[in-house]
């Protein structure tokens, strides 16, 4: 799973979410450390005339409704984030230090290394959206 402050740096860059079951978000405004998962039990998405929410069904371990989408932070998983590299992606490798991903842009091979793959995708992928602006 990526990080939280990998997470909130692609949305402000602009990583659009359009929230399916089995994805995860976290909330952080609301003082809350879990990780959530739209499911059609008991975390689900509800299209309202004003916009989306995510409601809280059938949860009795605190008082919480629902919550507008735009203040939950969504945490692409890892078949996610290489999806969205799309034609650039090229390898996924092991290194000493965790994994690094390659993608190619223009001809031009960047690598990005973090411990987990994901968090390596991330940053390519937020690489990615910050060089198309």
């Amino acid at each position: 799973m990526i990080p939280l402050d990998l997470a909130i740096r692609l949305r402000e860059a602009g990583l659009a979410w359009k929230p399916a079951t089995g994805d995860r978000f976290a909330i952080p405004d609301r003082d809350l450390d879990d990780v959530f998962v739209l499911s059609n039990m008991t975390v689900e998405v509800h299209d309202l005339p004003e916009g989306q929410i995510i409601g809280f069904n059938g949860t009795t371990e605190w008082a919480l409704d629902d919550v507008e989408k735009d203040e939950a932070i969504w945490l692409p998983r890892e078949d996610q984030l290489r999806k969205m590299l799309g034609g650039t992606f090229r390898r996924l490798e092991r290194n000493g230090v965790g994994h690094r991903v390659t993608i190619e842009v223009l001809g031009a091979a960047q690598e990005f290394t973090a411990a987990e793959a994901a968090e390596a995708y991330g940053e390519a992928l937020l690489h990615l959206i910050q060089a198309a602006r």
